[in-house]
């Protein structure tokens, strides 16, 4: 029995050694099968998406200045608050321009005033112009009949002389009224409300009334407030910026895409943005736009490859993409990081 029991045990040990390297075996294929998987997948998803860490998210900026300078009275909005569009903002002190806008419509009543009196003149030229004429056809008339008389022998040249005298005197005096006339009419110009200087002063009357009315300023977007430090008792200066507004109607991402990789980059092909402050929130977009130069040839101090050493580098090409699905659960800060990833187009 003993012998029989000593064959029994190298049998158990090869059974053993073969199920182990069976078991290793197996667990080699099943490894180089999952990687095999996972390469295939990892190389068919690279051929049909382009995709880039290099990007960040941006917005439209609109930098909040006044219109008019003059010392703050009132702020109602505080930084990083979320306001709409005819929202307001902060207050000027509209006194002086109350004041300005007084003076431009006593200013403008004293034009239409003018205008008045001047019209009135020219009324006066006019009449003063039919009297002269009027006189000068009764002197003609006179000077006439003397000069018939004179034909016929019963006046005598001398006699003659006066009412000839008379009629150029008559004449000249028109003249002088006719003259008047013009000038009172050069000096009226247009009548009514197309009159220079009552034009004149009713657009200072506006531009008064539109000073005071920019005294009250608004939101003209709707968005959040950044960057404020605005507070009551400030002096302003009229076009200074004095915060940034960032306008929540419209993101999109600025990714740098290699410049290998813009042959498979299109206008309008779908991608997929994954911000880095919501890695489980992908949001949608759509390419807008591929810019027309690296993102070295629009910095301030580009390369000069043409001067000596040069070492080729692959440049980055900013590509614009939209977000389509902007999320308010999720919200969105301009200069964060984000992934996108983009269609590929292999049609070439």
């Amino acid at each position: 029995m003993d012998a029989a029991v000593r064959e029994q045990k190298p049998l158990v040990r090869k059974e053993k050694i073969s199920r182990r390297k069976l078991f290793r075996w197996t667990a080699i294929v099943l490894i180089l099968l999952v990687a095999a998987i996972f390469g295939y997948r990892y190389w068919r998803h690279s051929e049909l998406y382009v995709s880039t860490d290099d990007a960040y998210l941006n917005a439209h900026t609109v930098e909040i200045a006044a219109q008019i300078g003059g010392q703050i009275v009132r702020v109602y909005v505080r930084d990083n608050q979320q306001v709409k569009a005819g929202d307001p903002l902060f207050d000027i002190d509209p006194q002086p321009y109350r004041l300005a806008l007084d003076k431009a419509q006593a200013q403008l009543r004293l034009a239409e005033q003018s205008v008045a009196q001047q019209s009135a003149a020219v009324a006066a030229a006019e009449a003063q112009v039919a009297q002269r004429q009027a006189e000068l056809q009764n002197a003609q008339s006179n000077n006439q009949r003397q000069q018939q008389l004179v034909r016929q022998g019963f006046l005598s040249k001398q006699g003659a002389e006066a009412s000839r005298t008379q009629a150029r005197t008559a004449a000249a005096a028109l003249h002088a009224a006719q003259a008047n006339l013009e000038q009172a009419r050069s000096a009226l110009g247009t009548t009514g409300e197309n009159n220079a200087s009552v034009k004149a002063a009713q657009a200072a009357v506006n531009q008064a009334q539109l000073d005071l009315e920019h005294t009250h300023v608004t939101a003209p977007t709707q968005g959040s407030v950044a960057n404020l430090s605005l507070r009551p008792g400030n002096t302003v200066q009229a076009g200074a910026p004095l915060f940034a507004l960032i306008s929540n109607q419209e993101y999109w991402a600025d990714a740098n895409f290699k410049e290998t990789e813009l042959e498979r980059v299109r206008p309008g092909a779908p991608a997929t943005v994954t911000v880095d402050m919501y890695p489980d929130h992908p949001f949608h977009g759509v390419v807008e736009s591929v810019s027309g130069g690296a993102g070295t040839a629009f910095s301030l101090l580009p390369p000069q490859n043409a001067t000596g050493n040069w070492v080729k580098v692959t440049q980055r090409v900013p590509v614009r993409v939209r977000i389509t699905d902007p999320d308010p659960t999720y919200p969105l800060r301009i200069g964060t990081t984000a992934t996108v990833e983009v269609k590929a187009n292999n049609s070439s």
